[in-house]
């Protein structure tokens, strides 16, 4: 959607409004091209790249809870280099900015996917996923510790010469020590929040509802937790910051650029509604007219918050 007031910038990068579709919901984005105008959208995210191709988890991958999802994929993907072939060329032609979400279980992994996206035209820049065990470090996840994340980071930053998001984990005890060590190393800017570790209980047959046990919990239920985040990780760095988490209408990106968001993603909503991103971008729109804003920009930061009265 295009509007003077929607009109922004992310990372350097010209957007024509502030919502972008979320990484693991909107496939590789030329899949919804009979379902809305992609060239509407600020932008969107692929799925997960990774070195080679993953299957992913074993079914059932998804299950309805109250106020949202839970969802165990697996990060199954076509690998980079097949998406570079197959996928990319359309994605170049679009008039909107396209994001690769990139993930490896080994620093190493990142680095190489990153190599191979940067020979290829067409892309925006890179959204890095670190909540993914690292296998050189006997599991331990590069989400939760800041030396492993900055590691990573650092690492990419070297080889990179797009812009550079790192999508941080909620499975932490502190998101602020994650989201500066994102920044000292380089991050252009962070997104937040991926999902939530979550189970849900067939109680008939005393089971796990998703195949592979846990799963990711997202949708409407999480947004007030994502929001605290969101607003937490705002007030520790100076880079801008993605929020999402819930999403569901204009009111509610509204809702995380008041929290400190530069702009916002849109995941579980698009499962029931594959145009919301366009509708939502569309209601912010109005939101702004109506509480006479000029420009999404205004938005971000400015919760009001006497913090010492409560």
């Amino acid at each position: 959607m295009t509007s003077e007031r929607l009109a922004t910038t992310l990372c350097g990068i010209p957007l024509k409004n502030p919502v972008i579709a979320a990484s693991g919901t909107f496939a590789y984005g030329i899949e919804f091209a009979a379902l809305l105008d992609l060239e509407a959208l600020g932008g969107f995210v692929v799925k997960g790249l990774s070195r080679e191709p993953i299957e992913g988890n074993p079914p059932p991958r998804i299950w309805e809870s109250e106020g949202g999802m839970i969802n165990s994929i697996g990060l199954q993907n076509i690998g980079v280099r097949a998406f570079v072939k197959s996928k990319l060329p359309a994605l170049a032609r679009l008039r909107t900015a396209v994001f690769a979400n990139v993930f490896g279980y080994e620093t190493e992994d990142y680095v190489e996917v990153v190599r191979v996206l940067e020979d290829a035209p067409g892309l925006a820049g890179y959204e890095l996923n670190v909540s993914c065990p690292n296998t050189k470090h006997g599991g331990m996840f590069f989400s939760s510790d800041p030396v492993l994340l900055g590691e990573v980071v650092s690492a990419v930053r070297m080889i990179s010469r797009r812009p550079l998001i790192v999508k941080l984990s909620p499975n932490v005890a502190r998101i602020a020590p994650l989201a500066k060590a994102a920044e000292e190393e380089g991050a252009d800017g962070v997104s937040l929040v991926n999902t939530f570790v979550a189970l849900a209980v067939d109680a008939r047959l005393r089971r796990p509802r998703i195949g592979a046990g846990f799963g990711g919990l997202s949708g409407p239920a999480i947004k007030p937790l994502a929001l605290r985040l969101v607003y937490e990780a705002f007030q520790a760095v100076r880079i801008p910051v993605i929020g999402l988490g819930g999403v569901a209408s204009g009111e509610d990106a509204a809702e995380f650029l008041i929290a400190g968001a530069s702009a916002v993603e849109v995941g579980t909503a698009t499962f029931w509604d594959p145009q919301a991103p366009v509708r939502i971008a569309r209601e912010l729109d109005r939101f702004l007219r109506e509480e006479e804003i000029p420009n999404v920009r205004g938005l971000t930061g400015t919760l009001q918050w006497n913090k010492e009265n409560g």
